[in-house]
């Protein structure tokens, strides 16, 4: 894909594919108060591991479809009925692991509600509410892992949650606006109005 047409300046990993651009230009950074959003990019997040997120990105309505909507309390209630219905589905990364951890993340996921009123309040309780916001120069400013992504990763692994390692989290925090990584030259840099 060559640059679009609009002559923004864009972080330079997005121009390869539409649903790149769209993901960057839409929500890539920006700011998420919403718990079915947080399980989506969990559900998602941890369904990318060693595969691109593009491949993920392509099957995104398939996961909302498979995985009701995202409702974390449905998805809590599925069985092993619905595992072997999942493994069927060409639709979404067919992996019993993560099939499996989905189920569970949900799970866990509506005890980090019960304990802290919202997922989204207990997210954002590792930054006090405030994005980080960093302007790399390059891409290659942009880090796999932090030490906030580590904390996180930390705390839901003791939780009980699986598929989140600090890579899976910093992708995390980085697609619900907790970390804005968008380099210093792209459009997204710049406040919104």
């Amino acid at each position: 894909m060559t640059a679009p047409a609009d002559g923004k300046p864009r972080c330079s990993w997005c121009l390869s594919d539409p649903l790149y651009l769209r993901y960057h230009d839409d929500e890539w950074g920006t700011p998420v108060h919403d718990d079915r959003k947080h399980f989506e990019f969990l559900v998602l997040e941890g369904a990318q591991a060693g595969l691109s997120w593009l491949t993920i990105l392509r099957k995104r309505e398939n996961y909302r479809t498979a995985f009701a909507q995202f409702d974390p309390q449905q998805v809590a209630r599925f069985t092993k009925r619905d595992v072997a219905r999942l493994l069927k589905n060409a639709g979404i990364v067919r992996n019993r692991l993560k099939i499996e951890s989905t189920i569970n993340n949900a799970q866990r996921f509506l005890e980090v509600q019960c304990e802290f009123g919202t997922f989204d309040d207990y997210l954002w309780g590792f930054v006090k509410g405030t994005p980080v916001v960093k302007r790399p120069k390059t891409l290659r400013g942009i880090p796999a892992r932090t030490k906030l992504s580590d904390a996180v990763s930390a705390d839901l692994n003791q939780r009980g949650f699986r598929f989140v390692g600090s890579t899976i989290m910093y992708a995390h925090l980085q697609a619900v606006g907790v970390v804005d990584d968008h380099v210093a030259s792209c459009f997204r840099a710049r406040p919104r109005r």
